[in-house]
């Protein structure tokens, strides 16, 4: 099964612009045989400014989101990424949503859970209320999580204790800590015993409400269960992915019973729920 990540350089508020590179990048990975292709975070439209219009950003986003996952079933290739979407509840600020579209049809969908401080994402977006799914897609059991949850073990440990396969992870992480994703990350597969296909942009940009210029690596990462890096971008726009094997997780999973040897008597364990 090959999965890849598509990185480029995500133009905020450029809805047509971005589209556009989406649907290249799926034609692309038709071509070269990849049935998953992952895309950064808020791959519509980046983050807003002050100046935006959230209710107009959010709209066009849908539509695009449409028109991607319209497109990516004619050409037979599965995607997912995170974007404006509207809170459950109806609530005037959105969500920033990771969607998996397999066939054209919503497969999972997860709300990031934790919002950046120094950005000040809080001030755009709701935080999500629920914990990511696991859902099978293929037969790989696949769950999500959506960039600055990396720092955050309770959370992804989550689909670890759901035996999940793969974990998607869409980002928007600067260079200047490029060291700490790419060992967040590499623990992520290591500790959860799954591949993670995490997805960067390149580019720069000026984030947030508090307008922090930010440049970005385009370190995108396939990461096995032992931690062994399949591919890593190196900076430039396209496809970074590879082969992933399901056994090997089910493998390492049953060789090393970590699971099963948990202590949540000593320390507790949250659990998801996990779908066919």
């Amino acid at each position: 099964m090959r999965i890849a990540a598509l990185q480029w350089d995500v133009r905020r508020s450029d809805v047509a612009g971005n589209l556009a590179a989406a649907r290249a990048g799926l034609e692309q990975a038709r071509e070269a045989g990849i049935e998953l292709v992952l895309l950064p975070e808020m791959w519509v439209t980046s983050f807003p400014d002050s100046g935006d219009d959230l209710a107009a950003l959010t709209k066009a986003t849908r539509g695009a989101v449409a028109e991607l996952a319209d497109a990516s079933a004619r050409l037979g290739v599965d995607w997912a990424g995170s974007s404006f979407a509207m809170h459950a509840s109806g609530g005037a600020s959105p969500v920033n949503r990771l969607e998996l579209f397999a066939g054209g049809k919503l497969q999972l969908a997860y709300d990031k859970l934790h919002l950046f401080g120094p950005t000040a994402e809080d001030s755009v977006f709701q935080a999500g209320a629920d914990l990511p799914r696991t859902v099978v897609w293929r037969g790989l059991r696949v769950s999500a999580v959506i960039c600055y949850d990396l720092r955050f073990p309770e959370l992804t440990r989550v689909p670890f204790y759901a035996a999940a396969q793969l974990v998607l992870v869409p980002a928007q992480w600067p260079s200047g800590r490029a060291s700490q994703w790419r060992a967040l990350v590499h623990g992520l597969a290591a500790s959860g015993q799954c591949f993670v296909l995490a997805c960067n942009r390149i580019g720069r940009d000026v984030a947030g409400r508090r307008a922090l210029a930010l440049e970005f690596p385009g370190n995108s990462l396939l990461v096995d269960p032992t931690g062994r890096t399949l591919a890593e971008g190196d900076g430039e726009a396209g496809l970074v992915g590879g082969e992933v094997e399901p056994d090997l997780a089910d493998e390492l999973q049953r060789k090393i019973p970590v699971r099963r040897d948990m202590r949540p008597d000593v320390y507790g364990a949250r659990g998801a729920r996990s779908e066919d």
